[in-house]
């Protein structure tokens, strides 16, 4: 371990898991993007940061997606299957069906963008993503106040952007996915609780590919991320509740286009 974990440390790294789980979940975006940087910052290695950041979002992906459920924000109903004698439960609602395609495309998104991420340049990749996210935030704003009908061929294409996204860089899943199921028709509550499913689901394929490609993972930050992330999950579903629906997806849409656009600033400078 590079840094030593001290009680002051421990408690800092609570804090930071708490206002960041806050914000994702409140949004739909910005776990990652916020926590990686400043872990590495402080001392700690990649290998120590992004395992713990994926258990972490894994926990409190699914605690989220329930605590959203609990407070109305969203409606994952998942019923066994009447007609089936085995033991298979179905997703029935919109939003459970949503996030299990989404999830299940992060397979195919993410081995595509390994192949990829071997052949192409950090600068296109980021330049990639910043022009995506920008321009997905603008297309909110411009439609926030219009009815958009759901479409499953964009949210197809939406999983396979957004996991191809995070297999790449290790980011962009958020941002894409909330303001993309927007744009796609669903409601920005839903939205918002079906990418912190989704986002979970998609944390356990990391984990998986972790645990098998290296068995000796330090997971000395994971308990701290944990915890900081879990604690604030009730306050966000309280959060997003009280949230009027157009006020949310201006901020979502706001949001987005300023993470577009740091991401193309920092490119250039």
């Amino acid at each position: 371990m590079i840094l030593e974990i001290t009680l002051i440390i421990g408690i800092a790294l609570i804090l930071l898991a708490f206002f960041a789980e806050y914000i994702d979940s409140t949004l739909g975006m910005g776990y990652g993007t916020t926590l990686t940087p400043l872990l590495l910052l402080l001392g700690f290695a990649p290998l120590q940061v992004v395992p713990a950041i994926l258990l972490s979002e894994l926990v409190t992906g699914i605690f989220a997606a329930f605590m959203h459920h609990k407070k109305g924000n969203v409606l994952f109903d998942w019923k066994k299957d009447k007609n089936n004698s085995g033991k298979i439960y179905t997703p029935t609602s919109l939003e459970s069906k949503t996030a299990l395609v989404l999830a299940s495309l992060s397979i195919i998104g993410t081995i595509a963008a390994v192949i990829i991420a071997v052949n192409i340049s950090s600068f296109y990749l980021k330049l990639y993503i910043g022009l995506l996210v920008l321009a997905m935030g603008i297309l909110i704003l411009i439609r926030h106040k219009k009815q958009t009908e759901f479409s499953w061929k964009k949210i197809t294409a939406l999983g396979l952007i957004a996991s191809f996204n995070k297999g790449l860089s290790g980011g962009g899943y958020g941002p894409v996915v909330t303001s993309g199921q927007i744009l796609s028709g669903i409601k920005a509550k839903a939205a918002i609780a079906v990418t912190s499913l989704s986002e979970g689901l998609t944390c356990l394929v990391g984990i998986i590919a972790y645990l098998v490609l290296n068995s000796n993972i330090d997971w000395v930050l994971a308990p701290f991320l944990v915890i900081g992330g879990v604690l604030s999950v009730p306050l966000s579903a309280y959060t997003v509740k009280k949230m009027k629906t157009k006020s949310l997806t201006l901020v979502i849409g706001i949001i987005t286009i300023i993470l577009g656009s740091l991401t193309l600033v920092k490119l250039f400078l």
